[in-house]
């Protein structure tokens, strides 16, 4: 398939628009009605979800979901990772359970032993040895922004174009023509010219890195090790080790942020990649769905910390929150670690990742689409380019709403739900050969309607 036919396409996907809506009467229904909430949903990017409203769900359990027109899909989003142990996954769900209906007390302002539990946890897979606890991967990663700002002395952080961190106010850059980082299409009301804070390069663009550490001014570099939100974007050899000299041979900290690409495996990249962070971000998937988010640093990062004593880090030092290190939250961490995200579970999660990987492959190569496939482990996404793209702006580049949009409707009507904000797919514990060799019989029907194959 060389150049798609646009005019199949839209005819294509004006069927695939009128067959969501006539599916789908009890979410309309439910989308209509919600008058009081802006953009008609709970928070405004699920209006992402293809075909004019979202699915409302009934039920969800494993990597299954049930919506309330009662139709089950195979779920390959699983919350944009967030439920990447699965849905309501036993062990986690027991110790919520006991949490809340046994022993009792959500969030008390105090400490239980889980918290200990879970650090020595999260210090024996990612290798980080001081551990601090948030709500979400965003707020870990703005606190510890602070904290390289105070252990440096230095203002700015270096981001890479079209990451993601959350919506941390630093990392919505994009370089401009005279390569200072400007404001990032779309960004909602930026506090400040994004220059003042924060520099920006290419992912995988060593020399753009030094160029902007020169400065002197930047106190962390954060990074995914493998940019995900854009569609994959994976590392080149020796990029990941050389932002590791280039921090350390100007005094920068490195900052690694595994929200996503944790699905690389029980350590996520840092530890199979043997990468040696100072400040480590981790949030979404490590309490199963409970809002659970952590940083970790280095001693010498603590150190660092304590020679400023007239920052007020235990009241109003701007690194915590009420309901941070809450005890649900650690209880559900520690269940969902122990018992649910193991060694042993992501083996087979990543053994599925492969043949998701394979499969999309093989089907690209037989009818000769000029697309791509990217692989971290349990998660993998197909993007409209070939070869894949090397930096955030070249994926972004390979957007296409119109292919986006048929993509996933295509999907969707046929009982397999994809992530909204792009084409990733993501294994759970849950998920089975069958449903991956299901996505590879919709895949090649999807492709052989696009490129007119009877």
């Amino acid at each position: 398939m060389g150049v798609i036919d646009r005019e199949h396409l839209a005819s294509l996907l004006e069927r695939e628009r009128k067959t969501y809506r006539v599916n789908n009467p009890g979410s309309i229904a439910l989308y209509e009605q919600a008058t009081n909430l802006f953009g008609s949903v709970p928070m405004t990017w699920m209006n992402k979800w293809s075909g004019g409203f979202p699915l409302y769900f009934e039920t969800a359990h494993g990597n299954r979901i049930v919506d309330v027109d009662g139709h089950t899909y195979i779920d390959f989003a699983l919350g944009d990772t967030g439920a990447m142990a699965g849905h309501s996954p036993a062990a986690s769900s027991a110790a919520i359970s006991h949490r809340i209906n046994d022993a009792g007390g959500i969030t008390t302002m105090l400490p239980t032993a889980d918290a200990q539990w879970v650090g020595a946890e999260l210090t024996r897979r990612f290798g980080l040895p001081l551990w601090s606890f948030t709500l979400t991967a965003t707020d870990a990663n703005r606190w510890a922004v602070r904290l390289a700002r105070l252990a440096t002395g230095k203002p700015k952080i270096l981001v890479f174009s079209y990451c993601y961190h959350g919506s941390v106010d630093e990392t919505f850059a994009v370089p401009g023509q005279d390569g200072r980082a400007t404001v990032r299409p779309g960004n909602v009301a930026p506090p400040v010219p994004l220059d003042e804070t924060t520099r920006v390069v290419e992912f995988n663009d060593l020399a753009g890195v030094e160029r902007e550490l020169a400065n002197g001014d930047v106190a962390a570099i954060l990074a995914e090790p493998a940019m995900t939100n854009i569609g994959i974007v994976l590392p080149e050899p020796g990029f990941l080790e050389g932002l590791r000299e280039l921090a350390t041979k100007y005094n920068a900290l490195l900052m690694i942020d595994e929200t996503h690409t944790f699905s690389a495996g029980p350590g996520g990249m840092t530890a199979r990649d043997n990468l040696s962070p100072d400040i480590f971000i981790i949030g979404k998937s490590i309490g199963a769905g409970i809002p659970s988010g952590a940083y970790g640093i280095t001693h010498e990062v603590a150190q660092m910390l304590t020679n400023h004593p007239e920052a007020d880090l235990i009241d109003v030092g701007g690194v915590g929150g009420t309901l941070a290190g809450n005890a649900l939250s650690l209880a559900a961490m520690r269940a969902t670690l122990g018992e649910v995200l193991t060694d042993q579970a992501f083996e087979q999660m990543i053994v599925l990742g492969t043949r998701y990987t394979e499969q999309v492959q093989e089907i690209l190569d037989r009818y000769e689409i000029n697309w791509s496939i990217s692989q971290i482990g349990a998660r993998a996404e197909y993007r409209f380019t070939s070869p894949a793209p090397t930096s955030g702006t070249e994926s972004a580049a390979a957007s296409d709403d119109e292919l986006d949009e048929f993509m996933h409707l295509y999907m969707c009507n046929r009982g397999i739900l994809m992530t909204p904000f792009h084409n990733m797919a993501l294994m759970c514990p849950a998920t089975t050969a069958a449903d991956v060799d299901t996505h590879q019989a919709l895949f090649e029907s999807a492709i052989r309607e696009l490129a007119q194959i009877d």
